[in-house]
């Protein structure tokens, strides 16, 4: 499908005036966000809450589970759960940089669309990934182009970006990725019940984890609950649960400046020696080998991936 070029020129121009420099960056319109990069880099660990990932200029894709999700202009990124990814800059330079938002999807707005009934069902109904690639389509565009114009009309947000921010969930719902989000959003559903099992392990990421616990908790078999987390997250639930416990011990001990016993101890070890085993499988240095590094970076702080 042809690109709007005039929406797309419009969100480059936006984003490249609102973030100068590389990183990433929030706006004013809740659940809207902007990022820069300007050189191709290796994957970094992620984790990408339910959103749409869209790129107005270069290229980037998302490792989950070892299988690749590139996109670019003319392809979205949507994630339906909250999931551990690692990123990678494909095409991005200084003279072109790679430039692009990210916006967090509203389980509430896209179940009441669903449940207007207007809208097609899907043909698959099997159990998706958490993750895919959609078709950037014209109306899906030039909606984000709305959007990222109220910008220039702040005063405007409060009234108009709800309006627009609806419309969104609602050309993905009838996009090549509505069966992925619809899967999340029924409540007699493996995915709604996956996600809420997430929504416990990021609250309770420290304590230990007996899996058929957690499996009753949202009312499945063991057996089932451990098929369908892995096929939505590529992860088992304990090695989610892993996830989270190195990410926060990582920002713990970076941000505030804990040592790496405090923050293996912190974040549900018992053995200092084990975390810092799979602390270095996950981010291939050793944990204080790895903090002395990123503060090494002018400027750098991990943010939690608890939020």
């Amino acid at each position: 499908m042809k690109i709007n070029q005039t929406s797309l020129d419009s969100l480059i121009h936006t984003i490249a005036s609102q973030v100068s420099a590389p990183g990433d960056c929030p706006t004013p319109i809740p659940g809207l966000g902007f990022y820069r990069r300007e050189q191709p880099a290796p994957p970094v660990v992620c984790m990408v809450e339910p959103s749409i990932v869209l790129v107005a200029q270069g290229a980037k894709q998302l490792w989950v589970g070892g299988v690749s999700y590139p996109y670019d202009t003319s392809r979205f990124l949507l994630t339906s759960l909250d999931i551990p990814a690692n990123s990678e800059v494909l095409a991005a330079s200084a003279a072109l940089p790679c430039l692009g938002l990210t916006f967090k999807l509203d389980v509430r707005i896209l179940a009441e669309l669903i449940a207007q009934g207007e809208l097609p069902s899907p043909r698959e109904r099997a159990v998706m990934k958490g993750v895919g690639i959609g078709t950037v389509t014209e109306g899906l565009l030039m909606a984000f182009a709305r959007l990222v114009a109220l910008l220039d009309e702040p005063e405007a947000i409060p009234v108009l970006a709800p309006l627009i921010q609806r419309e969104i969930h609602y050309r993905l719902l009838k996009s090549d990725q509505a069966g992925r989000l619809r899967q999340i959003c029924s409540v007699d559903g493996q995915g709604y019940r996956i996600a809420k099992a997430i929504d416990w392990l990021k609250l309770n990421y420290d304590d230990p984890l007996r899996v058929d616990e957690l499996a009753a908790r949202v009312q499945m078999s063991a057996a089932t609950f451990h098929h369908h987390f892995r096929q939505l997250t590529a992860m088992s639930p304990l090695q989610y649960q892993k996830w989270l416990r190195l990410n926060e011990a990582r920002r713990l001990m970076l941000n505030e400046h804990q040592d790496v016993s405090s923050a293996a101890f912190k974040v549900g070890y018992e053995s200092p020696s084990q975390f810092s085993r799979e602390y270095s499988r996950l981010f291939g240095v050793p944990p204080k080998r790895d903090v002395a590094a990123l503060r090494g970076k002018q400027g750098v702080t991990v943010r939690p991936p608890l939020s």
